[in-house]
């Protein structure tokens, strides 16, 4: 279906639309009414939004948001159809920021499978005996997305009941599964302990994250601070200082700052702190994955009463070692879900990585990754032109992709055996995950699952809705402008207008709203 073309503000051909989308608008509010005493003329209208005019609605939340149309790109179509019911711009490449963690999990469903599983293997030079293991223990990653300090405590628990309680040697960590690019967290935003701009590793513990906790004191002064999970020769550093004011956006005002101290490395957590806050926790990432690996393993031996004559350090699995255990991670599927619920950037760069290992791994896993989504993709009959993957999770200046390859890959995704998978990983609009806060007073609630994205100058959502009709639709809506941030209004009710369905009562019988949960 050809694109709805905008004209040049001001131009003759831009007064010649005007007039007619003037024409189709009254005529769309004249025909419904008909339509509601037998006549046709409704027909026009949606003969007319088929076309690529936008609906009134809509055009007018664009109008209201100062984002022309040209900024907007959109791809409507009922998953039992050929041909969607409403485009613009369809096919103009966009910055689609986290919806790009759809494409990424289309290709981890398709190529893995939702029963995959990562392995990280604990192996030892040779079997404990009398309580010791004489030699080193090797934690071989395998690309674990979800390998939280829970997980590992219990792992390290398992060895003592297998009768380790020392280690002479060392706790050697190999991450050498996977080739990785070089990777500068502080590319993107400048940002480098902010937990969204962690990269992929083969061997990634607890995102490789710290939660600082702040509790008001009783008496004034400064909050009290916790760390977790602990890490061994990791100093943290209370330096705030207190201000009154109401609680507003407390997380920019504060700063961390790592800096090492001997033996010891020092975050110094300074800024203002208003106790009308309460109680608060914030993720940073304060180390690398090599240091913080290691000093997370070591504390954490050591509270278990674990003995280690050596220390944790990087470095690679002989041949011939010994397995002890093998720790596996959830099904693709579960992770996935909570992906993209809460738009996890790292556990996205983990499966785009991941692929490019199943892929080949060349010249590096990332870009292996990237290349092998492509062909999939282009193979499945979805269009990649203008198609660009950076890292697989949106996080990108540069990725890029159309409404309509979008719209055909959702096409694609419904008729696979791994769909009930890939849906419920999207958020439910008005209920959970990051739209948990769209649609929450309209009939629509419910209705629809969606990916959301946001990055500086860019606001996307792709998804599906299920009509008040019981027929489900394909959603696609990318903007890219300096007001993309506004856009959010002109998004809901376009997911509003698709589950209308021509219809002006509330939701068809057969179908119950999910009831409100205010919190």
């Amino acid at each position: 279906m050809t694109d709805l073309l905008v004209p040049a503000i001001g131009s003759p051909e831009n007064s010649t639309c005007i007039l007619a989308r003037t024409i189709v608008r009254r005529l769309c509010i004249s025909s419904a009414r008909l339509l509601r005493r037998g006549f046709f003329p409704a027909l026009l209208c949606a003969a007319a939004q088929a076309r690529g005019a936008l609906p009134p609605q809509i055009a007018d939340e664009l109008i209201r948001a100062d984002l022309p149309q040209d900024s907007v790109a959109i791809w409507v179509q009922p998953v039992d159809s050929e041909r969607p019911t409403l485009t613009l711009n369809a096919d103009i490449p966009m910055n689609p920021a986290s919806v790009m963690k759809l494409v990424t999990s289309f290709a981890a469903l398709d190529m893995l499978g939702p029963a995959y599983t990562w392995r990280t293997r604990f192996a030892a030079d040779a079997p404990p005996g009398n309580g010791v293991l004489d030699g080193n223990l090797y934690v071989v990653g395998g690309g674990d997305p979800v390998f939280g300090y829970d997980r590992l405590w219990r792992v390290l628990r398992q060895l003592k009941d297998l009768g380790v309680n020392e280690i002479r040697g060392d706790i050697v960590l190999d991450r050498s599964a996977w080739n990785l690019p070089p990777f500068d967290p502080g590319a993107f935003d400048g940002k480098p302990m902010r937990p969204y701009n962690a990269g992929a590793d083969a061997l990634l513990l607890n995102f490789n994250a710290l939660r600082l906790t702040f509790v008001p004191a009783e008496r004034g002064g400064p909050p009290r601070l916790t760390a977790d999970p602990p890490i061994a020769g990791l100093v943290v550093d209370n330096a705030l200082r207190t201000e009154n004011g109401p609680c507003g956006e407390w997380d920019d005002r504060l700063d961390a700052q790592i800096a090492p101290d001997g033996a010891s490395t020092r975050l110094t957590i300074r800024g203002a702190w208003r106790d009308s806050c309460g109680r608060r926790d914030w993720h940073v990432v304060p180390l690398s994955p090599a240091a913080y690996d290691a000093g997370l393993i070591e504390a954490l031996w050591r509270e278990l009463g674990g003995r280690l004559s050596g220390r944790a350090r990087e470095g690679t699995t002989p041949e011939g070692t010994a397995t002890l255990l093998e720790e596996t991670s959830p099904p693709l599927g579960d992770v996935v879900r909570d992906m993209n619920k809460w738009s996890n950037n790292v556990q996205a760069r983990i499966l785009l990585a991941s692929i490019g290992a199943a892929g080949g791994g060349t010249p590096d896993t990332v870009s292996a990754g990237a290349r092998t989504v492509r062909l999939r993709l282009a193979a499945m009959g979805i269009g990649v032109e203008g198609l660009e993957i950076e890292n697989g999770s949106g996080l990108s200046r540069t990725e890029r992709i159309t409404a309509h390859s979008l719209g055909q890959l959702l096409e694609a995704a419904w008729r696979q055996p791994w769909m009930p998978e890939f849906i419920s990983s999207m958020a439910m609009a008005g209920v959970d995950g990051t739209a948990r806060k769209r649609l929450r007073d309209s009939p629509a609630r419910g209705f629809a699952h969606i990916k959301t994205g946001t990055l500086n100058g860019a606001r996307a959502m792709a998804g599906y809705v299920l009509d008040s009709n019981g027929r489900r639709h394909v959603v696609v809506m990318l903007v890219n402008h300096p007001n993309a941030w506004a856009s959010r209004a002109a998004q809901d009710t376009l997911l509003e207008w698709v589950w209308m369905a021509d219809n002006a009562a509330s939701p068809a019988t057969t179908l119950t709203a999910v009831p409100l949960q205010r919190k």
